[in-house]
């Protein structure tokens, strides 16, 4: 009995955890629509794809993200999109970056 509680309890963890990493990618897609694709020319997809999954990682970690958006997309300048963002747009970026197999919609 003790084992089912503690199964049950883990599995929905699980579940909260999933759903909240869901909701970040899903908020930078909303950003990046919104913010950046019109200055990039380019959608969702076609940024992704300039990197691995692993490259978007290290670029986050190194605190990067705003630098390599201006680089990809020349129109855009700093404080375009907010920092908060930022962080959300480079979840993005990884879920559905050229190694992933993901494909937005947008």
């Amino acid at each position: 009995m003790k084992l089912l509680k503690i199964l049950a309890a883990s599995t929905l963890a699980l579940a909260i955890a999933s759903t909240t990493s869901f909701a970040d990618v899903t908020k930078g897609q909303k950003a990046f629509i919104k913010f950046l694709k019109e200055p990039c020319g380019m959608d969702g997809a076609k940024f992704a794809l300039k990197h691995t999954q692993a490259e978007w990682r290290q670029i986050k970690a190194d605190g990067k993200a705003e630098a390599e958006i201006m680089k990809i997309c020349p129109n855009v300048k700093s404080g375009d999109i907010k920092e908060t963002l930022l962080d959300h747009v480079m979840d993005f970026s990884i879920e559905f970056a050229s190694d992933s197999g993901n494909v937005p919609a947008c």
